[in-house]
């Protein structure tokens, strides 16, 4: 297995980050895999994998390019910079633009663990991946992204509520299957048999996205260390979730649907962009189920979250609905890169 040595220091300055490059390098992983995890990401691949593939088809040497990259064990470096905070999709590509070709070459060896194709001995490599990212983000990303970094926050909300409760260990071992905190500043990152890092005083970011069985790890050198890693299910398909008909005839489907929701923290905006109900209509539901003690709400920094009282897990869970993840309890009132 691979794991970091990470001490209590940078454990503790470590922080969640959103990234438009990992979302949209995610996005290409899945439309390369062309296989969906749930019904919204099937929806997503009928509507962009023709175009894909059709660009693909029509642009031989990037599509040998992305075929090497995406290594069953490791991702050519180059192709995933580390996330960095605030950093937006144009400055994140830019970084993979600026890497020569001799070291989009080398990393394009060690992806395929073997001798590089003669259609890749060329010099235009960090061109062409960056430019197949730009088709990604603007064609299939960024149509999407207003509701997509709601749902990424609404997950980092959920995960910050939970290191509050249940300390770095619980957040760790949840993340991505592979990774778990295995006591003594030792943390696995993934299944795979590499050397152990030591990363202690390092910069440490964890980074979710949207597509549900893609993740990896990334780093550049001692400086920056990245987890990139699946946000939470429920959140991630929230239009693909069926409301339980008893449910929805006791409260209406669309109260109900929220309450399905609340399996963990969230922010009345949050269940906007996740629900697509209006912020009045979300507003009178929390309300209503707040009335009934279904669900609770407290203040977490200047952010108000909700989430299902022991009731409201009663009756999501007799009726039937996927409760999805669990919520963590409230806090007291008071792979350089592109490893899979």
């Amino acid at each position: 297995m691979g794991w970091w040595q990470v001490n209590a220091d940078t454990l503790a300055r470590s922080r969640f980050v959103i990234s438009p490059l990992a979302e949209t390098f995610a996005c290409l992983k899945l439309l390369h895999a062309g296989a969906a995890a749930h019904p919204g990401e099937r929806a997503w691949l009928h509507a962009h994998l023709p175009g894909y593939r059709r660009r693909l088809a029509g642009d031989p040497v990037t599509a040998l390019l992305v075929r090497s990259g995406l290594g069953r064990e490791w991702i050519a470096d180059f192709l995933t910079p580390t996330p960095r905070e605030g950093e937006t999709f144009e400055e994140g590509v830019a970084r993979v633009r600026a890497f020569s070709p001799g070291q989009a070459r080398a990393h394009l060896s060690v992806s395929l663990a073997g001798p590089l194709p003669a259609g890749l001995r060329r010099d235009d490599l960090p061109e062409r991946a960056a430019a197949l990212l730009e088709y990604v983000w603007t064609e299939a990303v960024r149509p999407y992204w207003d509701r997509r970094r709601r749902v990424l926050e609404a997950d980092v909300v959920a995960r910050t509520a939970q290191v509050g409760r249940s300390g770095w260990a619980a957040v760790l071992d949840a993340l991505r299957p592979g990774t778990r905190w295995l006591g003594g500043n030792r943390f696995q990152v993934n299944h795979h048999e590499y050397p152990p890092r030591e990363i202690s005083g390092a910069e440490l970011v964890f980074v979710p996205v949207t597509p549900q069985r893609h993740g990896w790890v990334s780093w550049e050198e001692a400086e920056r260390y990245a987890v990139v890693y699946p946000c939470a299910g429920v959140l991630a398909d929230a239009s693909g979730r069926a409301v339980p008909t008893g449910l929805g005839a006791l409260l209406g489907t669309a109260r109900a649907g929220v309450l399905v929701l609340l399996g963990m923290p969230l922010t009345t905006s949050q269940l906007v962009a996740v629900t697509g109900q209006g912020l009045g209509s979300v507003g009178r539901h929390l309300r209503v189920l707040l009335d009934a003690g279904l669900v609770e709400r407290w203040r977490a920094g200047r952010s108000v979250l909700y989430a299902r009282t022991a009731a409201g897990e009663v009756l999501v869970r007799a009726a039937g609905a996927v409760p999805g993840v669990r919520r963590p309890a409230p806090p007291a009132r008071h792979d350089s890169s592109g490893r899979p």
